[in-house]
This record gives C-alpha cells, sequence and structure tokens, in this order.
C-alpha cells in the first residue's frame, strides 16, 4: 500500500540523486539480446517484483539467449516517474517494458513513449480474457498502449469494534452522506480520542487526495470532472462546492484527523498502520486493496483484520443515482516505444500478465481481478475475504480522465482542499478558484458549465 502522488512520466523534471540513468541497452553483446524492464518497488508493494522474478524465470528458460534485466526503483510514484521520464530521453536508457499509471497512458502517448500495443494484442489468445473495463483502463486515444495488472476501487474501511461501541448497528452501510456524519457524531461522543471518520485532505497526500477523497465526493454529489463526449473540463460546478463543504464539516466537526496530521506527507501511514491496528479510528475512504497492508508480511500487520475490520460502499449525497459511488485507478505494463525489440518485449509482458502470475499478484496485492478466468479461480476468491465485496464496488466506479490535463488538474483540486480545511477559503471560494485555475490551464474554449 502506498500513498499515491500523480507525476505523469511526460512531464517529470527532475530527480533524486540517488537514481542514476546508467542502464544496458536492449541489445546486448553480439547474440544474445537483453530486454529492460522498469518498475516501483517499496517496502509497502513488493509483490510486483516478485512476480517479475518469477516471469523472468520463466521466460529466460523458454528464450534461450535472451536476458531479462529487471530494474526495479525504490521509490514511490513521484520518483518512479522521475526516474522514467529522464531514462526515456534516449533509447539508450529507455526500458523496454515499462510499469505504467493508467492515468498516465495517453500524455504518455502524446509524448513518444508507448508502443501500440493492438498488433500484439490481436495475436494473443488471453487477451479475450480481459475484461472490458480493464481494456478501457489501457486505451490511449487511438488504440491500447497498456495492459493492467489488476484494478482498484475505493470503499469505505471501518472498524467493527470501535462502531459497536458506540452503538452503531453492523453490519454498517451508510446510505447518505448524512448516515456518515451522524455514524461520527455517535463515534465521537461515545469514545473521546477515536478518529470517527476521515477522508484525505491537502496537497502533501497529492493523488489519495484527489482520487480517494474529492473525486468519491464529486461524484457522489451528481458531478463529474471531464466531459469525454466533449473533450471539456467541467466549471462552475455546484457539486464541487458541495464535495468541499462536505470535507469542511468532516474537519470542523473534528470527525477528521487532525489538520496538522492530514496535512503530513505519511497521514496514510497514521490511519493504516497506526490507527486501524489499534482501533482509534471508526471509518474512513480508502483503496480496496487496504488489506494488504494488514496481513502477514504486510506493512502493517494487523492480526485481526479479518474480524475487525468492515467494508461499506461510499454512498451518493443523498442515495440518488446507483446509491453509491467508486472511483479506480491502477497500472499497466506497456512496452517502450524506443524498443528494439517490440516482439520480445511485448512477449516477455504477456508472460508477466498470464493467469498463473495474475492470480499470484491480484492474490499478494489484494488487486480486484482484471482476467476474467483469474476471477473465477477458488484461490483468488479465497486469498482475500473482502473480494466479493470490493470486486461488486467496480459496479459504481468512475475513472479518472487519462488526458495529458490532468495532473495539474488534479493538483488544483488538492489546493481547494487544503484551503478549506485550513480556513483560509470557504468552500465556494475554493470552488470559483478551482473553476479560474483549469480555465487558464485549458482555456475558456475547453472548459463547459455544469
Amino acid at each position: 500500500m502506498r500513498k499515491l502522488k500523480l507525476v505523469t512520466a511526460a512531464t517529470a523534471v527532475a530527480v533524486i540523486a540517488s537514481f542514476g540513468l546508467a542502464g544496458c541497452s536492449a541489445s546486448g553483446s553480439s547474440g544474445s539480446t537483453t530486454i529492460k524492464v522498469s518498475y516501483e518497488k517499496t517496502s509497502a508493494s513488493p509483490q510486483l517484483d516478485t512476480v517479475l522474478q518469477a516471469a523472468k524465470k520463466t521466460f529466460e528458460k523458454a528464450h534461450k539467449g535472451v536476458t531479462i534485466d529487471l530494474e526495479p526503483v525504490n521509490a514511490g510514484d513521484t520518483d518512479y516517474k522521475t526516474k522514467l521520464a529522464l531514462s526515456e530521453r534516449t533509447a539508450s536508457t529507455a526500458p523496454d517494458v515499462f510499469y505504467e499509471d493508467t492515468a498516465d497512458i495517453q500524455a504518455d502517448q502524446a509524448a513518444g513513449y508507448l508502443l501500440k500495443l493492438n498488433p500484439y494484442l490481436a495475436k494473443w489468445s488471453d487477451w479475450s480474457q480481459f475484461t472490458a473495463a480493464a481494456k478501457k483502463a489501457g486505451a490511449g486515444t487511438d488504440g491500447t498502449y497498456g495492459v493492467p495488472l489488476g484494478v482498484d476501487a475505493r470503499v469505505i474501511w471501518y472498524d467493527k469494534p470501535v462502531l459497536q461501541k458506540a452503538g452503531v448497528a453492523l453490519p454498517w452501510q451508510p446510505k447518505s452522506w448524512q448516515d456518515i456524519l451522524d455514524t461520527a457524531a455517535k463515534v465521537k461522543a461515545a469514545e473521546p480520542g477515536v478518529v470517527p471518520f476521515s477522508m484525505y485532505a491537502g496537497t502533501p497526500m497529492a493523488e489519495s487526495t484527489t482520487i480517494t477523497s474529492a473525486l468519491m465526493l464529486l461524484t457522489g454529489a451528481g458531478g463529474s470532472l471531464y466531459d469525454s463526449s466533449t473533450k471539456k473540463w467541467i466549471v462552475g460546478s455546484s457539486a464541487m462546492t458541495t464535495s468541499l463543504t462536505f470535507l469542511k464539516k468532516l474537519y470542523t466537526e473534528q470527525y477528521a484527523t487532525s489538520v496538522q496530521d492530514a496535512l503530513d506527507p505519511n497521514a496514510w501511514q497514521t490511519v493504516q498502520g497506526k490507527l486501524f491496528p489499534n482501533n482509534q479510528i471508526g471509518g474512513t475512504v480508502e483503496d480496496s486493496n487496504l488489506p494488504s497492508a494488514w496481513s502477514t508480511g504486510g506493512s502493517y500487520p494487523w492480526a485481526d483484520y479479518k474480524t475487525d475490520a468492515g467494508v461499506a460502499y461510499f454512498p451518493t449525497e443523498n442515495g440518488g443515482g446507483q446509491g453509491y459511488t467508486s472511483m479506480s485507478g491502477g497500472w499497466t505494463l506497456a512496452v517502450g516505444a524506443k524498443t528494439k525489440n517490440p516482439q520480445l518485449a511485448f512477449d516477455f509482458l504477456s508472460t508477466a500478465l498470464d493467469k498463473t502470475n495474475a492470480i499470484a499478484y491480484d492474490n499478494s496485492a489484494a488487486q480486484i481481478a482484471v482476467r476474467k478466468d483469474v476471477a473465477a479461480d477458488p484461490t483468488y476468491l479465497a486469498a482475500n475475504p473482502f473480494v466479493a465485496a470490493i470486486t461488486k464496488a467496480v459496479d459504481y466506479t468512475h475513472f479518472r480522465p487519462s488526458t495529458s490535463s490532468y495532473p495539474a488538474v488534479s493538483g488544483f483540486i488538492q489546493t481547494a482542499t487544503e484551503q478549506v480545511i485550513t480556513g483560509k477559503q470557504t468552500p465556494a471560494q475554493a470552488a470559483a478558484a478551482y473553476d479560474a485555475s483549469v480555465t487558464k490551464l485549458v482555456g475558456a474554449g475547453k472548459t463547459a458549465k455544469q
């Protein structure tokens, strides 16, 4: 489990000094071929490294003379994307296969970093096993540029003992935002010192603030960020003001963590690793793969998570529409446009994402399966006690706009939430400032009122 920070490979401009760009090119010495694979690896998310190591052994055994050079980047999202952007500048340093955020695909396609995969996918029988939603997640403007590893969703995670002490009936499933506030009030009254219900806010939590809080609220209030049919950004939305108003109430009523804690870049570690395992929080909105952090071998082992944790869907403001909402993201494996061995690069990608490796990854990372055969596999169904609930969340989900403007727009949203929870702006003022920033970025002709 990691905090999301969105910086596209196409726009990253700096890199921490410990990361060099040295690395072998796609072609090795005469008579041999090297396929370089770049991906993110952290102490909180080692699962991909494990799967790629297994795929390397399988692939090299079947392809004599081919070496898979795994190059993990031991850093979070921002620094990983920074290094990737710098390595993509020349063919000698660009990886053949790499880990790519679904939200970055169109921007990196426009930058010329990604190979269009349609000709290779047409010959890969396993492609029929991927769901329509998964295929959409890897799409660029004119085809497919990434193959998803898995997908996530956002749900409410709650602490059963905390809610029970507050007299809240279980299982808990709020039907409106008011239900959330009412439950938070009960927890606050019954258990001083416990955080009743928190949602991320502010710029330090970066993309987690946007996708896990702001966009959950925006879609729940009936709003949208972007009109894909007209390719225009939405401004003047009352749903944005409504969303910021709810977030402000969580903090002013002292239901959420303190503002100081919220503006700590490690706020996610506090929530996931401290508050939940110690039964010090009523609930929060988080990734569907949160149990991977609590399980044995995870970053924050919680012996009782299978019995003490509960999952619920985030309701729409007043229970209208589908009744619930969610936001999904996810990562893909992509082939670099500068590769000298596109077929071999794709062949390794397809090995890493075959059924065996997909099951291993989805089970260990608590991901929602994107392959139909994996979703029906008994080992997948048994690996996560919450799998049925979090998979159903996809029925209510939305995706972030995969456009080159999104990273900047996401930053404007984070700023708006921070201005509101710190009391520097009212929700209406912050929403107006957001509108102005978006309009200045994309131009009035690419905005629409909602």
